[in-house]
């Protein structure tokens, strides 16, 4: 989807003036890229902002988003500030670099504690409290359907840290 010059692709429900959205993987199998994802996370960290991290190896659906923001396939990390696309790694580690990346995210809310969530432990997502990660239950018949609480992975966003 091509952009126009004015406008800038950002994430859904994400463009107000104190959105931080990361997208992020946390999966190890390319180890560049969980590596960039790990620097990222440790800079917004470092500045103590708070963020939405969207990991699109626990959520099939912030792959699909990004890819639609963006326009193909792209590989995390993706940072967006106030609804714009900032870049991906080498682009977020330039600014930081340049003194840039502090200025850009001054007037964004700081989070409340350096300690990760108690009930998932940061991780953003918990096993599905409904089918216990299994994404099955039993219905009336007897026979076992999808469970509509969870995603592909049988996990459902941590309530008390999830943001966006």
């Amino acid at each position: 989807m091509p952009q126009h010059e004015d406008e800038q692709p950002c994430p859904k429900q994400e463009a107000s003036d104190s959105s931080v959205v990361l997208y992020t993987t946390s999966l190890r199998g390319i180890r560049k890229t969980f590596e960039d994802c790990k620097t990222i996370k440790f800079l917004l960290g470092s500045f103590r902002v708070v963020y939405s991290e969207r990991d699109v190896s626990m959520h099939m659906e912030y792959r699909e988003e990004l890819w639609g923001i963006l326009g193909g396939r792209v590989v995390p990390p993706r940072l967006f500030v106030r609804g714009r696309y900032v870049g991906g790694a080498d682009e977020v580690v330039g600014l930081h670099d340049n003194g840039m990346l502090r200025a850009m995210l001054q007037g964004i809310p700081l989070a409340p504690s350096a300690r990760p969530c108690g009930a998932c432990g940061g991780m953003t997502f918990l096993l599905c409290g409904t089918c216990n990660g299994s994404r099955r239950v039993n219905v009336a018949n007897g026979a076992r359907e999808r469970c509509p609480d969870c995603n592909e992975n049988g996990l459902v966003k941590c309530t008390l840290c999830h943001v966006g």
